[in-house]
C-alpha cells in the first residue's frame, strides 16, 4: 500500500510540475496542464461573487471584484505548494511509516528549503528534491508577476483612452457621433488599426496568462471586454454604412477583434460556432440599430446605406462576435453597457454612456444628447 502511494505521489509531483512549466515558464493557451490555475480562478471567482451578491450599488461591487484577479494569483501558488506538500508526503510514506507522518515532512522540506526534518527516518534525497521544488516554485511565481503587470498595464492604456472616444461605459455608436462631432473623423483609421494591434496582444496575453482575465481595470464603469466590443461594433456599423469609403483597417480591426475573442473562449474551453451563418439572427435587435443608426445621422455622419440596407451587412459582422462578447462580458461581470448582452450577477439598469456638452469659445451648445435605452 506504501509504494502504490509513493507511485501515486510521483505522479501527483510530475502534474504539479508540468502545470507549474506551462504557466510560468512556457505558457501555452488550451494545454491541459492549464487546467490548475483556470479551476483555481474559477473557484476564487466564484467565492467573490457570493460575497458582492448582496452589494447594490455598481461601484461597490466592482471594488470587491477587483480582488478576484490578484486574490487567483495567490491562490495559485497556494495550489501548487499544496499539490507538491500532497505528492511529496505520499512519496516519504514508505520510509516515514505514516502517511501523516509523510506529510509532515514534505511541509517542513519545502517550506524550509530542506533544512529542517520532521521525521528522522525520512529519505534524504526526496527532502532535498522537495526543499529545492518549494524555492523555485516561489521564485518563478516572483518572476511572473512583471510579466502579468506589463501585459495588463499595456491593456488598459487603451482601455483609459476609450473615456474621450466612446464615454463610460464604452458604446460602438458613440464612437461614430464623437468623432463626427468634434470633426475628427480623419482619426478613425488609426482608431481601428491601434485597436487591431491590441486585440492582437490580448490573444497573446490573455491566452498565456489567463489570469489576466479577472483583472479588472482600475475605475468603474471601464472594461476591456466592454471597450472591444464598442471598437467593433463602430468598426462594423462604419463598414456596413459607408462600405465604399470606410477605412481597410475597420475591416482589420474586426478580423483581429473577433480572433482574439475565439482564441480566448478556446482557452475556457467554451462551445463556438467558428463560421456562422451570416443571416444569422443576433440578441441586437433592429430596432435598437435603427435607432443608433438615426442617433448618428443626426451629428451629420455621412452614411451611403439607408438603415434597412445597412442591417444585413452589419449582422454578418456582429454574428462573428456577438456571443462570445456577450458571454465574456457576463463572465468577468463588466459594467451593463449598451449592446453588450445582460449579466446574471448585475441587477442594475442599463448604463448609459455619458457625453458631455461640447461647447464653443463664443458660447455655443452644438450637443448634449444622451442614449435613452428606450
Amino acid at each position: 500500500m506504501v509504494w502504490i502511494g509513493f507511485v501515486l505521489g510521483l505522479l501527483v509531483v510530475v502534474f504539479a510540475t508540468m502545470s507549474l512549466v506551462t504557466t510560468f515558464v512556457l505558457p501555452r493557451g488550451g494545454s491541459r496542464f492549464q487546467a490548475l490555475p483556470l479551476l483555481v480562478g474559477r473557484v476564487v471567482r466564484r467565492g467573490f461573487l457570493l460575497v458582492a451578491r448582496p452589494v447594490r450599488s455598481f461601484a461597490r461591487k466592482d471594488g470587491l471584484l477587483a480582488a478576484v484577479g490578484p486574490v487567483s494569483l495567490i491562490a495559485q501558488l497556494a495550489a501548487f505548494l499544496g499539490l507538491y506538500i500532497l505528492g511529496y508526503g505520499l512519496m516519504q510514506w514508505p520510509w516515514t511509516g505514516s502517511f501523516p507522518g509523510g506529510i509532515k515532512e514534505a511541509g517542513a522540506s519545502l517550506f524550509s528549503v530542506g533544512l529542517v526534518h520532521a521525521s528522522a527516518t525520512g529519505n534524504d534525497a526526496i527532502v532535498v528534491l522537495a526543499g529545492a521544488t518549494g524555492a523555485i516554485a516561489v521564485a518563478l511565481q516572483i518572476g511572473y508577476l512583471p510579466a502579468i503587470y506589463q501585459a495588463f498595464n499595456r491593456r488598459e492604456s487603451l482601455v483609459t483612452l476609450m473615456e474621450s472616444r466612446a464615454g463610460v461605459p464604452a458604446w460602438g455608436p458613440e464612437v461614430l457621433m464623437r468623432h463626427q462631432l468634434v470633426r475628427i473623423t480623419d482619426a478613425l483609421p488609426a482608431l481601428y488599426g491601434n485597436w487591431e494591434l491590441w486585440a492582437a496582444d490580448l490573444a497573446e496575453s490573455h491566452i498565456s496568462y489567463p489570469v489576466l482575465l479577472w483583472f479588472r481595470s482600475p475605475e468603474p464603469g471601464f472594461s476591456w471586454v466592454i471597450s472591444l466590443l464598442a471598437v467593433m461594433d463602430a468598426a462594423a456599423m462604419h463598414l456596413s454604412l459607408n462600405p465604399t469609403t470606410a477605412p481597410s483597417e475597420a475591416r482589420m480591426c474586426l478580423r483581429m477583434g473577433f480572433t482574439a475573442l475565439r482564441r480566448i473562449a478556446q482557452v475556457l474551453h467554451w462551445d463556438f460556432d467558428a463560421d456562422p451563418d451570416p443571416g444569422g439572427e443576433l440578441q441586437l435587435s433592429y430596432e435598437e440599430f435603427v435607432y443608433a443608426v438615426n442617433l448618428v445621422k443626426e451629428t451629420g455622419f455621412p452614411t451611403e446605406r439607408t438603415s434597412e440596407e445597412a442591417w444585413r451587412h452589419f449582422r454578418g459582422w456582429r454574428v462573428n462576435y456577438e456571443a462570445l462578447a456577450y458571454r465574456l462580458a457576463d463572465h468577468v461581470v463588466a459594467p451593463r453597457a449598451p449592446w453588450s448582452g445582460e449579466r446574471r450577477h448585475l441587477r442594475f439598469e442599463l448604463m448609459a454612456p455619458k457625453r458631455p456638452p461640447h461647447r464653443s469659445p463664443d458660447g455655443k451648445t452644438f450637443y448634449d444628447q444622451r442614449f435613452r435605452p428606450d
